[in-house]
């Protein structure tokens, strides 16, 4: 539904929908296949979603977090969305014309629309969002794709004109962003309203309850404008650690959740699996990397963070953490995708080229004691990673153990994930973190490495700045020429790679689980979720029975 664009936003990557085919089991068992000429799609049942981390803010433009995106996206829309194959279509906006100096987008909205307090979707909502983002008081990480606007002008209850101060490439695809109620948040402080935790959107389906920490409840939109969804609540659970999150997948008390790599190749191989459940596997649209905090001085040089790359076994991690389901990332997009520059510089594993640069940096062990000192200061630095992803974990600790053959001391710490984002990322109070991001369909990297974000909550937390890929980035925002685009992407990606602000270790396979009792389930590039209106439980197959 929503935020596609980004999901960005921590990126941490809790779930993972996004891409591609199923894997062999993808076939229900004789126990659900049914005639598909006689079965007849049914309303009602719930399906329990399994998270290691709770929802931070139910406002998306206010959430940087995954959690909070995924539930968001089934309570608000955008004008646009994408679909199953990866386009840009409609969702509150019917169609949409760009001028021919593409400055200028009219939007035609949809009649009808209702909140879900029973007040009408309006072009003024759409106008309100725009000046919300834009507000300076509003804490948000999703301004820069508005600032470029020149003004909004409601022509009537149903059409919007966009005003562009210049020509903007991704312009269409910012609209996926999700419009927001002006009758419920004109005139009030965004960071008090009560929809933080009791949101009133458009969407597919209604929040009815949030226990932090445990759940969170959304019940199907009967108003909804393309039909009421058939699965009747969609519950968001809580479950910190992903050992005890199978553990309820095999009690069948939870429906999907995303299995870790050595749950898909060894734990579900089992008749108790496989009676009860599917598995999907695709190359996600994320990757995993180490981020360094570059205002800190041990990372101030990048002959530092090259030998820290060298001293990074990538192909060992994904071997032996991985299974070997995911590939060697080497920056910020999929292998295989447009954007994608094969050609970089790439840091394979040598321990002896990585103490050489150290000893170029001034780095040397002159104690004798094995760790590396520079002055008076040695080196010992502590990652930081979240509870509940044992992957991130174990990737900790292969790093810990191969950087202190190059005398690196290395303290690991795991944080609760609220703790993790609110004191450590937010604050930038941190040395090296453990992480992830979502890769966005509009390959626009402004947020997350422009240097203008490295302040407030932004999403440069790591705080790169780098004036040439600045420009660079700005550039490529306004070229329509997808050609000219790919030579700034592929151009900053180099720099990436000789700078190496972050090491990118990899993209993982996505990997889920699903009951076999939904219907209607139809991976796409677009994943798994993107129709999840249309899934739907036969009735004789319903597990979850609602009183209205």
């Amino acid at each position: 539904m929503r935020f596609l664009k980004l999901f960005i936003i921590f990126f941490f990557v809790i779930n993972l929908f996004s891409c591609s085919e199923g894997d062999k089991n993808n076939s229900p068992s004789a126990e659900y296949k049914k005639d598909s000429t006689v079965e007849v799609k049914a309303y009602g049942d719930a399906l329990v979603e399994g998270s290691i981390g709770d929802a931070s803010n139910l406002i998306p433009i206010l959430a940087t977090d995954s959690a909070s995106h995924s539930v968001a996206g089934l309570i608000y829309n955008g004008l646009l969305k994408y679909d199953k194959n990866l386009n840009l279509v409609g969702d509150l906006a019917e169609k949409w014309e760009v001028s021919e100096n593409k400055k200028i987008i009219t939007f035609y909205l949809r009649k009808g629309v209702k909140w879900h307090d029973g007040a009408p979707f309006t072009a003024e909502d759409v106008k309100f969002t725009y000046k919300l983002i834009v507000d300076d008081k509003t804490p948000t990480a999703y301004d820069a794709d508005f600032r470029l606007i020149d003004r909004v002008d409601v022509v009537d209850n149903y059409t919007v004109k966009v005003f562009y101060k210049k020509a903007y490439a991704p312009a269409l695809s910012s609209w996926t962003i999700s419009i927001l109620p002006s009758h419920l948040l004109k005139g009030v402080e965004v960071t008090k309203s009560p929809l933080q935790r009791k949101p009133v959107g458009t969407g597919p389906y209604k929040f009815l309850e949030w226990k932090s920490q445990d759940h969170i409840t959304l019940v199907a939109n009967e108003d909804y404008f393309e039909g009421k969804p058939y699965v009747e609540r969609y519950i968001f659970r809580i479950i910190p650690d992903t050992s005890s999150m199978f553990l309820e997948l095999l009690n069948e008390n939870i429906d999907l959740m995303g299995l870790s790599p050595l749950q898909y190749t060894k734990q579900t191989e089992n008749p108790r699996f496989k009676k009860s459940y599917k598995k999907y596997k695709y190359l996600a649209n994320s990757y995993t990397y180490i981020g360094y905090n570059l205002k800190n001085p041990f990372f101030a040089d990048k002959r530092v963070r090259q030998a820290l790359s060298y001293a990074t076994p990538k192909n060992d991690i994904i071997k032996g953490v991985l299974f070997g389901l995911g590939e060697i990332a080497t920056g910020p997009y999929k292998p295989g995708t447009i954007w994608y520059n094969r050609d970089v510089k790439r840091y394979e594993y040598d321990l002896e080229k990585a103490k050489e640069l150290l000893k170029e940096a001034g780095w040397q062990d002159r104690d004798g004691d094995g760790i590396l000192e520079k002055g008076k200061k040695k080196f010992k630095v502590t990652i930081l990673t979240n509870q509940g992803n044992s992957t991130r974990s174990r990737i900790a600790e292969i790093v810990q153990q191969s950087w202190k053959k190059i005398g690196v001391d290395v303290e690991i710490r795991i944080l609760e994930w609220a703790t993790f984002i609110s004191e450590y990322i937010d604050k930038r109070n941190f040395q090296v973190v453990i992480l992830g991001w979502s890769i966005p369909q509009e390959p626009d990297l402004y947020d997350v490495w422009h240097s203008s974000n490295c302040r407030d909550k932004k999403l440069n937390f790591i705080c790169y700045q780098n004036k040439e890929v600045d420009k660079l980035i700005e550039l490529a925002r306004t070229e329509f020429d997808t050609e000219k685009r790919k030579e700034y992407y592929y151009k900053i990606q180099e720099i990436f790679a000789e700078e190496q602000p972050y090491t990118f270790l990899y993209v993982p396979d996505a990997l889920i689980a699903l009951h076999k009792r939904f219907r209607n389930v139809k991976p796409a590039p677009a994943g798994l979720m993107y129709n999840f209106i249309e899934w739907y439980v036969p009735k004789s197959e319903q597990k979850y029975h609602f009183t209205q």
